[in-house]
């Protein structure tokens, strides 16, 4: 097979934040090109935008459904292989579904699809397709993320008995506050951003942290949301309990109003012999406690770190690596998959987590509406 990976783009043009993360992430490790796209659901702009960053355009289509066929049509050696479905929430179900259908795989953002139910059907199609399906949980690929996972695998931090993680931004102030801005933006429409705002955007990433990290599952919850006005359907705050077991607890808080926050997604985790701490806004520092030593930092790049968090360190100890390397580990993940190469099984995101964060999605919305009880989550 050759070294290059056929990969399409759904959505993501023009000055689109997600746009440019995968586009950068899916050239770091030099895995893919770009053959094939809709950038943009209006044409001319679609076909500008290509021009623009150098991306050929006779393989760009006027929408969804004409690339599909049109790339079918094509040998199966030439033909879009993965495709990344950057587009607003209410798409991701119909895309991703149809991609899987054909036999293509699939990089999807997050949520995975507006519904649990859809989820659901979604993989069932993976299931049926044995294509590679990815979510981009974005922060899994950070080095030192993967080396608390490693290291709690291994015993590290003892029996977990508590977790605090916390996702905080202040964005949407401007927009909350104005009631013709927030009755105009998709994020806080139902019908294209689903049932949940803040717990569905941002709250999804610090659930699946505390999964991905810990190796434990959520088994219920109890929520409740803030709203600000009355003509907003849409959470922008919410406090979220969270029961892993009968003496494993913790708590989930995010929010969109957190004045003067830019991208506080943080996460503690307090076991019986030590406890971490990791700030995705400090990425490259991971702080280990105890009560008998004193506090170490764990940064990037060391051979003490353990085999998964070197194989995403791309640069020698002491260089600053972010997001766009953290989003290309995940793109390398899904490139040795489609190759079948053997990795840590952590190495992406996967339909099962896609599943799950929907299931703890609705859950919260369910808890908050019946009056902040106590929700079981789905095995």
């Amino acid at each position: 097979m050759p070294k290059k990976i056929r990969l399409g783009i759904l959505g993501g043009g023009g000055d689109s934040l997600i746009g440019v993360l995968h586009r950068v992430a899916s050239h770091i490790n030099d895995n893919y090109q770009i053959v094939g796209a809709v950038f943009n659901p209006d044409f001319e702009q679609n076909m500008a935008f290509a021009k623009e960053i150098d991306v050929p355009t006779d393989r760009i289509y006027k929408d969804f459904d004409t690339m599909v066929e049109e790339e079918l049509k094509l040998p199966e050696d030439e033909r879009i292989q993965v495709c990344s479905v950057l587009t607003p929430n209410f798409l991701h179900f119909p895309m991703a579904k149809k991609l899987l259908d054909n036999g293509f795989h699939v990089i999807c953002e997050k949520p995975m699809t507006t519904t649990l139910e859809e989820a659901k059907v979604l993989q069932e199609a993976h299931q049926k397709s044995g294509a590679v399906f990815a979510l981009t949980h974005t922060y899994t690929g950070y080095p030192m993320v993967r080396q608390m996972r490693e290291m709690i695998k291994a015993g590290a931090l003892g029996k977990i008995h508590k977790v605090d993680a916390r996702y905080y931004q202040g964005w949407i102030n401007p927009i909350i506050h104005d009631k013709e801005k927030r009755s105009s933006v998709w994020r806080l429409d139902p019908k294209k951003a689903g049932i949940s705002s803040c717990m569905g955007d941002i709250g999804v990433h610090a659930f699946n942290l505390v999964e991905y990290t810990t190796g434990l599952e959520v088994k219920s919850l109890l929520c409740d949301f803030n709203y600000l006005y009355e003509d907003n359907q849409m959470d922008v705050d919410g406090t979220v309990l969270i029961r892993m077991g009968d003496h494993v607890k913790g708590v989930i808080r995010g929010s969109q109003v957190a004045t003067g926050e830019e991208n506080g997604l943080a996460i503690a985790i307090y076991g019986e012999k030590a406890s971490f701490r990791w700030e995705q806004e400090k990425p490259n520092f991971l702080y280990m406690m105890s009560d008998t030593e004193p506090t170490k930092i764990y940064k990037p790049g060391h051979a003490y770190n353990s085999e998964f968090s070197l194989d995403g360190t791309k640069l020698p100890a002491g260089h600053p690596e972010g997001i766009f390397d953290s989003m290309a580990n995940i793109y390398l993940g899904v490139a040795r998959a489609i190759r079948g190469e053997e990795q840590n099984n952590g190495g992406y995101p996967t339909m099962k987590d896609g599943v799950r964060g929907m299931n703890f999605i609705e859950a919260t919305v369910e808890s908050n509406k019946n009056g902040n009880t106590w929700v079981e989550l789905e095995n």
